[in-house]
């Protein structure tokens, strides 16, 4: 069991944010401090807040190396692709250079960064660029324009 000693301040500050602080997982951490300071045990508080156990611990021990500040710090992992540092110079090219799909875009990729991806991961990449697929329609070839013009003149003339 640890023990955590609250200050009156910090516990205004605790009973506020586990409703209004506008990241759900510092809501729940605070939910785990406004409980404990309440004095129940670890697996109660773990049953009303849908943290486990292990969480639990660590929200307490957090609070007590950093206070609410530490608390609140909230590290989202959000790796990024290795293309990241090409985007402007492949964005560039494939305004100037459009591909016709996506298996072009990706050999054009890699001949122009080195990097090899999925076909899904490059439409990804593209999509975060701004890119997307545009569907084309295929022209008539060899229309007859005096054909259309009689045609057209017909059902006008017929309404």
């Amino acid at each position: 069991m640890i023990k955590v000693v609250f200050s009156d301040q910090d516990l205004k500050a605790i009973d506020y944010e586990r409703f209004h602080h506008p990241i759900p997982r510092v809501q729940r951490r605070m939910e785990v401090l406004w409980l404990k300071s309440q004095g129940l045990p670890h697996k109660q508080i773990a049953k009303i807040s849908g943290a486990c156990d292990n969480a639990v611990t660590k929200y307490l021990r957090l609070y007590r190396q950093g206070g609410l500040d530490e608390i609140r710090k909230v590290n989202f992992h959000r790796p990024q692709s290795e293309l990241e540092k090409y985007s402007d110079s492949i964005e560039q090219h494939f305004r100037e250079n459009p591909v016709a799909n996506i298996a072009q875009a990706a050999a054009e990729i890699e001949r122009l960064t080195g990097i090899r991806r999925s076909k899904t991961q490059v439409g990804v990449f593209l999509k975060k660029l701004g890119m997307k697929y545009r569907k084309v329609g295929s022209v008539p070839a060899g229309a007859d324009l005096e054909a259309q013009e009689e045609f057209k003149k017909k059902t006008l003339n017929q309404e």
